[in-house]
Parts: C-alpha cells; sequence; structure tokens
C-alpha cells in the first residue's frame, strides 16, 4: 500500500527563490530580485492533491517508495514546500486519480490508498488540487482515441468527428460535469481545513502546438485543434469552479505555450514515447514541474506568474541532479525491471 509523501527537513540552500524578471509597461523586462517581492504568506500545513500531472511519474527523482501512485519525488509540491518554507507537507497525489477518489479509496497497483481527503486536517491552511483531467475520462479518452483514428483522415479531424457524431461533443458535456465535481470537491475540501485555508486548484499545460504537427504527438493535423479546444474547456471549468468556491486559480496553459509536445528540447510536456529518465507518455516532465512550483509561489504572493529564460536557466542546477540520482537508480537492473514492470501494468490515464 502506498503511504503520503511527508516533505521535511527543509535545507537553506533549497530556500532560495531565484530572480525574476518582470516586464514593465514603460519598457522591456528588466531583472528584479525575487526576495524583494512580496512575500508568500507563511503556511504551516500544506497538503498536495491531485492527479498523474501532480504525482508527475518518472520525473526525477524516482521515489520507489510510491510506485502504486508514481509519484515523483521532485514534483511540484516537494518543490514548492521549500520555496514556501512550510514546516509540514503531505502529497498524496497519485496517477490515475480524479475527483471521485477525494472521498474513496484508489485501486493502484500496488494496492489501494486511502481517499485523499483524509489527509486534510483542521490545521491544514494551504491545499493544492490538481485533479480533472481523468473525470469522465476526458483527457484519457482524447490521448487513446485520437492517435488510432489519424490514418482515416489524416488532414481532417477525424477525432472531433468522432466524439461529436450526433450533433452534440461528448467532451466537452464531460467538462462541464466535471465542472460540477471539482465545485463539489472544493467545498468537501474547505469542510475538513483551517477555517482560513487557502485552496488552489492548479490548471492544465498545453499539450499541442498551436501551429504545425510532430511525430511525437501523432494526430490528425485538424485534431490538434480540437485537443486544445478540450484543454482550454477544462481549463476554464477549473478557474469557474475555483470562482464559485472562493479558491484560487493557478494558469499553466499560458506559460507553458512554447512549451508543449513538439517544442523539442524546449519541451516540458513528454511525447507518445515515455522516457524512464524525463516522463512518461504525455505527462509533464521536470521542467514543467519546476515552472508550476514557480508559478504557485508567485500566485501566493501576488506576483505575475510568468516564467523567464534567466529563471528557466536557474533551474537547471537542480534538474541536473536530480536527473543523476534517477540515472543512478536506474543503473542497477533490479530497479528498472521494477520499474519497468510497474509501468506495464498502466493506470495513468485510466478511461471511465
Amino acid at each position: 500500500m502506498n503511504s503520503a509523501r511527508l516533505i521535511t527537513g527543509l535545507t537553506a540552500a533549497a530556500l532560495a527563490i531565484p530572480a525574476a524578471t518582470v516586464a514593465t509597461a514603460s519598457g522591456p523586462a528588466t531583472a528584479t530580485a525575487a526576495p524583494a517581492a512580496v512575500a508568500a504568506p507563511a503556511f504551516k500545513n500544506y497538503v498536495a492533491l491531485g492527479d498523474s500531472y501532480t504525482a508527475a511519474p518518472l520525473v526525477p527523482p524516482l521515489d520507489l517508495s510510491t510506485l502504486g501512485c508514481l509519484r515523483s519525488g521532485g514534483n511540484y509540491p516537494a518543490l514548492a514546500a521549500p520555496k514556501l518554507k512550510v514546516p509540514k507537507v503531505t502529497d498524496v497525489s497519485c496517477s490515475g486519480a480524479d475527483t471521485t477518489h477525494l472521498k474513496t479509496a484508489q485501486a493502484t497497483a500496488t494496492g489501494f490508498v486511502p481517499p485523499q481527503v483524509t489527509a486534510l486536517t483542521k490545521q491544514t491552511d494551504l491545499v493544492t488540487l490538481g485533479m480533472g483531467a481523468n473525470d469522465f475520462g476526458v483527457l484519457p479518452d482524447l490521448l487513446a482515441v485520437c492517435p488510432t483514428v489519424k490514418a482515416s483522415d489524416p488532414d481532417g479531424a477525424p477525432c472531433k468527428k468522432q466524439f461529436t457524431a450526433g450533433g452534440k461533443d461528448r467532451l466537452r458535456e464531460n467538462v462541464a460535469k466535471t465542472k460540477t465535481r471539482l465545485v463539489e470537491s472544493v467545498k468537501a475540501i474547505r469542510s475538513r481545513v483551517a477555517p482560513k485555508a487557502t485552496i488552489v486548484l492548479i490548471g492544465y499545460p498545453r499539450i499541442a502546438p498551436p501551429q504545425g504537427t510532430c511525430p511525437d504527438l501523432p494526430l490528425a493535423k485538424g485534431d490538434y485543434g480540437y485537443l486544445t479546444e478540450i484543454q482550454t474547456e477544462l481549463n476554464k471549468a477549473m478557474a469557474a469552479a475555483a470562482k464559485e468556491t472562493k479558491a484560487k486559480y493557478l494558469d499553466l496553459f499560458k506559460p507553458s505555450e512554447k512549451h508543449d509536445v513538439c517544442a523539442k528540447e524546449k519541451a516540458w510536456i513528454q511525447g507518445k514515447d515515455l522516457d524512464l529518465t524525463k516522463a512518461a507518455a504525455y505527462h509533464p516532465r521536470a521542467e514543467e514541474q519546476t515552472a508550476v512550483a514557480d508559478g504557485l509561489v508567485k500566485l501566493l504572493s501576488g506576483r505575475a506568474q510568468t516564467v523567464s529564460a534567466a529563471e528557466q536557466d536557474a533551474w537547471q542546477p537542480l534538474l541536473a541532479a536530480n536527473l543523476r540520482k534517477s540515472s543512478d537508480l536506474l543503473a542497477k537492473p533490479e530497479v528498472r525491471q521494477r520499474v519497468n514492470q510497474r509501468l506495464a501494468q498502466g493506470g495513468l490515464f485510466p478511461r471511465r
């Protein structure tokens, strides 16, 4: 059985926040020191709830203790914790989860994990919720069906045609239902946490580029736009749910522009083929998780959630160190076999 990861023992070095670049109305972007900006509120107890876009399967460093949920040791909750200087952080995110797993146990390849809300207490004063894409199979259906129908009409939108047959878009309808679930989820969370707790809904990053195609995302040309349409609707639903429940919403769609699956070395999302040292197929890479962590800190401190080239450069030493940790682990045949066996059991994008 998988247990929640408790993140403690923050080092002084880990608390450093890189300089931010801020564009002003009167001139070009200028470098400013992040510590001089408004500090994020002081939180004491942070709980991260979420699906695989929070768990971040295969993002370095590997955490072999959470293989059921495929939760990374370098996902955004782990990275945000030292930046926010939170003394207690509990991460119960789990690959394959949808909002029903907030209140019900989730079956994984290594056993059942408890309902995610059981990690919440009246001392919890910060909660992030990164869920919604798996509800009613929205994203799993897109990524499972669209590549398989490409050959039937490579220049058209056969996937969109299939999901809109009969005059109704089944995926859009499911997104609308997901919004209702998200509202109910936030209410359930709020009933269990500190009275003035901050709740943040974490949006999803861009998967497809606005223009062009690439082998890493094998869809018909017209279905690139359809994937983006559904993702946009999902993020709008999350933002609306946050507004309705007086929670906060972290947008990742705009910051991830030019970092889609087809962005090659600048991609924040892995393509159709998994990489044991980067990420699972169609899942966030380490760069995306770092961007989420930084964006969360900025959101909570009232700063714009932009990501500069200088900030991305500043990420590299930590990303390289985490990559070495994963590579060292995977150099052991028994570890590589164990990870591959777990991946073969699936569960990242469960179809409902």
